[in-house]
């Protein structure tokens, strides 16, 4: 099992980045999945989740602080998943992580960066 993020950059405050993250090993449709980030200097925190593997149909949850800019979503095609943030603030900037469980066993992406200034 692999999780390939990409999509990071940087961008100016209140602009919008796509991150997608592509798993091998799994479909995104039978596994939760979340969204992790980590700022310079601080404990990587939990930012979004999509639950409900298995199924089309999957419930999604943020972290107060990204709650109604950030999107994440789950390409069943693709087999990706995204997260797509809007109205950036440099708060933002970090390293962002997708990561899964999958039969008993937690796996991490090797992280993309995010960059919010001016």
């Amino acid at each position: 099992v692999q999780l390939v993020e990409s999509g990071g950059g940087l961008v100016e405050p209140g602009g919008s980045l796509e991150l997608s993250c592509a798993p091998s090993g799994f479909t995104v449709r039978a596994a939760d999945m979340n969204w992790y980030r980590q700022a310079p200097g601080k404990e990587r925190e939990w930012v979004a989740r999509a639950v409900g593997g298995g199924s089309t149909y999957y419930s999604t949850y943020y972290a107060d602080s990204v709650k109604g800019r950030f999107t994440i979503d789950r390409d069943f095609f693709k087999n990706t998943l995204h997260l797509l943030m809007k109205a950036l603030k440099p708060e933002d900037t970090g390293v962002y992580y997708c990561e899964t469980t999958w039969r008993g066993t937690e796996y991490w992406g090797q992280g993309t960066q995010v960059t919010v200034s001016s």
